[in-house]
């Protein structure tokens, strides 16, 4: 039997005594991960937010779901396609930093989907870069998807995002990045 993440890895389900001469089996980490991006006109004050949940949760699908790290930061004036591509760039760099080795992301934007998936071009020269950076992170992944979800299954990244403006508008920091550990 191969395991497809480690697809040069060969064992027998049955065979659970150790061996030195294979590596250890062991699940992936991995991350759920949902970003959004706001502008308040376009371009305007713009900022992003991510939820990310461990994969080993079995909520880690649910929208309303607490997540595990989050990301809401303020991006200045921007419009909104940079802010929703800002928000999958970072947090793809916090799921890189924890560990990640299998990200699903689940966004409600379908630009970046296509996008990522290499369906769609990217056209605009504000988004190569912030595509490229996140394609670079996608491909260092064992297994990766992105998929569209209805806007409404996004309120956690949404929330995250617009508190960020608040938060900056009202004299706060412009970042706020939790982490599993916090």
């Amino acid at each position: 039997m191969t395991d497809t993440l480690f697809p040069d890895f060969e064992g027998d389900a049955a065979d659970d005594q150790p061996s030195t001469d294979r590596p250890e089996r062991r699940d992936p980490r991995g991350f759920v991960i949902r970003t959004d991006g706001a502008a308040r006109g376009n371009p305007g004050p713009a900022s992003l937010g991510a939820a990310l949940y461990d994969l080993t949760r079995p909520d880690a699908r649910d929208d309303r779901a607490r997540p595990d790290a989050s990301i809401s930061d303020y991006l200045g004036i921007q419009t909104n396609n940079v802010a929703e591509y800002t928000g999958v760039v970072r947090a793809l760099e916090l799921a890189h930093d924890l560990g990640a080795e299998e990200v699903h992301l689940l966004l409600d934007s379908k630009l970046i989907v296509e996008q990522l998936a290499g369906r769609w071009r990217v056209k605009d020269a504000k988004l190569i870069p912030l595509w490229t950076a996140a394609r670079r992170t996608l491909g260092g992944l064992h297994r990766w998807s992105a998929a569209h979800v209805p806007r409404a299954q996004n309120s956690v990244a949404d929330a995250l995002a617009n508190e960020a403006i608040d938060r900056v508008l009202a004299g706060g920091p412009a970042s706020v990045v939790r982490r599993p550990s916090d």
